[in-house]
């Protein structure tokens, strides 16, 4: 119930109430006939679930087989309706209409990219686009081939789907997907028959679909792929057993990443995606391109000469780079921008202070422990509590490792002889 608030408030604030809202929906099946003891047997498939989709928001459905999730994704893209219940698509109550509204407000409304691809095997990668028009209103092959471009596979347009990889078909769905510009697109283990390398490349369209601000509903049994939305909802036995919202997980791998940055930066060294280790649950590059999309970082192609790569101690961390855990330069260069620079400084400031506290103050003597404590500190502590820490150790220059505390607003005049030293300290 809580949680449901929360959902409500946050999409109230940005103004993106009620894309997708389900109301008490029920739906059932027959009973396998050896389990159906006459026929009076029904299974749920979905129980009595409630459920808000904001505009925009990318959503992930997760759960073990027969969980419910694939009817969850065929009510929403109205390809059955529900025993019980109301499912409301762009302020529109869809639970009740005949088969043919149903299929109009599919054809209006949603995008369908399915694992099996389920393209038509006697016409080309251009026709299985068309073919979506025809069912929406009227083909236009210009916008079809604009389509598979947008996709990367304009050159492939006249190829059968025998002709083309399963990546290549994967593409083709999401072209046909969108030829129709729908607001929601639902999209049922887009990756689950895909090697790495088109998996990637079907996650960044993704990715862009998202950006452009489409309603995504993605079914996916790999926590890594689900790590790309804004929410995760797990279904059992047709029941939602859990919901997390991914947000405040990414802000503290955000963080980790702009302190790394932050501490190369210090010790003269390029920070490089396919070079950095940082903890969390996304890939390095994937929550470098959501930072650079929120200013906090900017990126640009590695120089094409190589150059080397000196080991160096976080004094606050173990090793950024271990022994052995990198080889040659990484794919990307990446930059703090100034506002990226700021809250880098404040996560450092925050947990070189804690350590000084942990230290000085408590007297805690195991390093491990010190590390521990000061990681969660800084990823909690507001500006005024940090201010007041601050105040209270009588601001102080270094952490109990040597390096040096970015000075706050509390260390006034400070704050100049304070950089001055440190950068002395530095050169030493």
């Amino acid at each position: 119930m809580i949680q449901c608030f929360y959902n409500t408030v946050k999409a109230l604030w940005k103004g993106k109430i009620g894309m997708i809202r389900l109301k008490n929906v029920t739906k059932s099946y027959p009973a396998r006939a050896e389990e159906n003891d006459g026929g009076l047997n029904l299974i749920k498939a979905l129980d009595d679930i409630s459920l808000s989709i904001a505009q925009g928001e990318w959503v992930a459905v997760m759960g073990p087989s027969g969980s419910g999730k694939s009817t969850l994704v065929n009510l929403i893209g109205c390809l059955d309706r529900p025993a019980s219940g109301e499912i409301w698509l762009n302020g529109q109550n869809v639970a009740n209409l005949s088969a043919s509204e149903l299929n109009h407000v599919r054809a209006e409304t949603v995008g369908f990219v399915f694992q099996q691809f389920h393209m038509i095997p006697y016409l080309t990668a251009v026709e299985n686009v068309m073919l979506a028009q025809y069912f929406h209103s009227m083909t236009d092959e210009r916008e079809a081939l604009a389509a598979l471009d947008r996709v990367g596979l304009k050159d492939r347009a006249g190829h059968l789907p025998s002709q083309l990889s399963g990546g290549e078909q994967q593409r083709v769905c999401i072209a046909r997907a969108l030829i129709n510009d729908p607001k929601i697109v639902l999209a049922d283990e887009p990756t689950g028959n895909l090697d790495a390398a088109n998996e990637e490349i079907i996650l960044r369209l993704l990715r862009e679909l998202h950006q452009q601000g489409r309603t995504i509903v993605m079914v996916t049994h790999d926590p890594v792929v689900a790590r790309l939305a804004d929410r995760r909802i797990e279904l059992h036995h047709g029941k939602i057993a859990a919901q997390e919202v991914f947000a405040m997980a990414d802000d503290e791998q955000f963080d980790e990443v702009l302190e790394e940055l932050f501490a190369l930066e210090e010790n003269g060294q390029i920070a490089e995606i396919g070079r950095m280790e940082v903890h969390g649950a996304l890939p390095v590059s994937i929550a470098v391109e959501k930072m650079a999309a929120m200013g906090l970082v900017a990126t640009r192609p590695h120089p094409p000469g190589s150059h080397a790569h000196k080991p160096f101690v976080n004094p606050c961390h173990d090793a950024l780079k271990p022994a052995g855990f990198s080889t040659g330069d990484g794919s990307a260069i990446v930059e703090l921008t100034p506002r990226g620079h700021q809250r880098a400084a404040d996560i450092i400031r925050r947990h070189r202070l804690a350590e000084r506290l942990f230290t000085d103050s408590l007297a805690m003597d195991s390093e491990t422990e010190i590390e521990q404590q000061a990681c969660k500190f800084e990823h909690i502590l507001s500006p005024e509590a940090t201010d007041k820490i601050c105040t209270f150790l009588n601001h102080p220059l270094t952490c109990p490792h040597g390096a040096a505390i970015p000075p706050g607003p509390c260390c006034g005049r400070r704050a100049e002889s304070r950089q001055s030293s440190a950068a002395l300290s530095h050169r030493h």
